[in-house]
């Protein structure tokens, strides 16, 4: 079994609000369990319960749920500072949040399928990609030439 990923606030916020990031329905319901939906809705209610009151923390989350485009990821962050806040000052809300964003995680579904690459034409270039966003970390590089030198 592997270990549990400790994920941020901001992550934890991200989940929160996945519907309203990525606009609900179509493809993204097809990345999670229905059961993962729902810990999705509950986590977002107990952020809402106890952020609520804290008008600025409010405004971001309202802002949010309304997609407000280019500054989702700002009104995100900002509301990953609040949430980070509130759960330095509870470990107990922190620690349900933490446990809720794990059985989310699990109910997410994997994409199995195969990819298939298919090289023609003049320079006998063939892209292949499957780039999954995730918060646990990675890279992930898509070019037509690349060069890494990396050192650990």
């Amino acid at each position: 079994m592997t270990e549990p990923v400790t994920l941020t606030a901001t992550a934890i916020a991200t989940l929160a609000f996945t519907k309203f990031i990525e606009g609900g329905a179509g493809k993204l319901a097809q990345k999670f369990t229905e059961s993962a939906w729902q810990k999705i809705d509950q986590l977002r209610e107990k952020i809402w319960n106890k952020l609520r009151g804290k008008k600025n923390a409010e405004a971001a989350m309202t802002a949010i749920e309304k997609g407000s485009g280019e500054n989702i990821n700002q009104e995100l962050n900002r509301l990953g500072v609040y949430l980070q806040d509130v759960m330095n000052d509870d470990p107990e809300f922190k620690a349900e949040l933490e446990a809720i964003a794990q059985e989310i995680n699990a109910g997410k579904l994997q994409d199995n399928s195969q990819m298939v690459m298919n090289i023609d034409g003049q320079n006998n270039t063939g892209y292949q990609t499957k780039n999954e966003v995730t918060n646990q970390g990675g890279e992930n590089y898509t070019a037509a030439q690349i060069t890494i030198n990396k050192t650990t």
